[in-house]
């Protein structure tokens, strides 16, 4: 069984999602439940309803955005029946996913594992057929209302250092994982960060993540694209995890 390293993998408490073999189209299953949180505020004595509010939901923006750094999974090796278009560049093909309305290039070479969500998430993984530390993953998660752009967040460079802050450890000691921002930007209403993670003694890894968000006419999901390397493999790989996440578009 192959396995797809991701941020979680350096965490302390990952959150592990169980894929299976499929026989039919490798997308995600239609079957999938779907799911909606309310949001509940209270308050006590005399702090004023809005500001309680205001702190809750930074509070939970935090958390969301930190949580996007904690999913490890693992998938086994399913080749992919995505179709393949005149205008795809040479050495790619294209995979549409029309239950959640988003499409992807991805190299010819490379297979597709689709993951079990649990609670609301959803998961597609991108990977090389041989053996390799790099690939893609697509984690679909739903929002609350008072998420309705990716600027609920806060900006992209708030948002940014937020979530390798949350996922730098080097200052622990000893020391844990060292997260460290290369570059943010914000461009037609997608995040992209780039960042790096090493543990101590072991490889630097690479990511590469676009966000975005979508509704499926109830509820906002953010769809949060990512691509790693490590440094071992950045000649090999680099370009093609980064035309791969560049290219998610919604359809």
């Amino acid at each position: 069984m192959a396995s797809v390293w991701s941020p979680g993998a350096l965490s302390p408490s990952p959150r592990i999602c169980h894929l299976t073999s499929s026989s039919s189209n490798p997308k995600v299953s239609s079957g999938f439940k779907k799911y909606r949180k309310q949001n509940v505020f209270c308050y006590q004595g005399d702090q004023k309803p809005s500001l309680y509010v205001q702190e809750q939901l930074g509070s939970r923006r935090r958390g969301f955005i930190l949580e996007m750094g904690l999913t490890a999974f693992s998938f086994p090796a399913i080749v992919s029946d995505a179709l393949a278009k005149d205008d795809v560049p040479e050495g790619f093909r294209l995979y549409t996913d029309d239950e959640n309305k988003f499409k992807i290039l991805i190299p010819e070479d490379w297979r597709i594992g689709e993951a079990q969500p649990k609670g609301f998430n959803s998961i597609t993984a991108f990977y090389p057929g041989v053996a390799s530390n790099s690939n893609v993953s697509i984690v679909i998660t739903g929002l609350g209302a008072d998420f309705t752009r990716m600027e609920s967040f806060g900006k992209v460079e708030s948002f940014a250092e937020t979530l390798v802050s949350g996922l730098d450890r080097s200052w622990k000691n000893p020391p844990g994982v060292a997260a460290k921002l290369i570059d943010c930007k914000a461009s037609k209403g997608m995040y992209y960060v780039e960042y790096t993670l090493q543990n101590p003694g072991e490889t630097r890894r690479y990511l590469y993540s676009a966000l975005g968000m979508a509704s499926n006419g109830w509820v906002n999901r953010l769809f949060t694209v990512t691509g790693q390397f490590v440094e071992e493999e950045r000649e090999k790989y680099s370009s093609k995890v980064e035309k791969v996440v560049s290219s998610f578009r919604f359809i």
